[in-house]
């Protein structure tokens, strides 16, 4: 079984957090929006979100300029 993360096929793991992903795809960035089957994730739900199989995620960094 595989996701999609920002177009690139991952292989899914079973029973994931959200949280977890983030960290074994090694988005270290602070500011990150995330979508799930295009639906937003709030960060404070990050560690009790389950990344479903099959599932097309998008990580968007945020970044602010001056």
């Amino acid at each position: 079984m595989n996701i999609t993360v920002n177009n690139k096929t991952v292989t899914y793991v079973e029973n994931e957090t959200m949280k977890d992903l983030l960290k074994r795809l090694k988005f270290t960035f602070p500011l990150v929006i995330v979508k799930i089957d295009g639906n937003h994730i709030p960060r404070d739900k990050y560690s009790d979100v389950k990344v479903p199989e099959n599932a097309d995620i998008q990580v968007i960094h945020m970044i602010s300029g001056g």
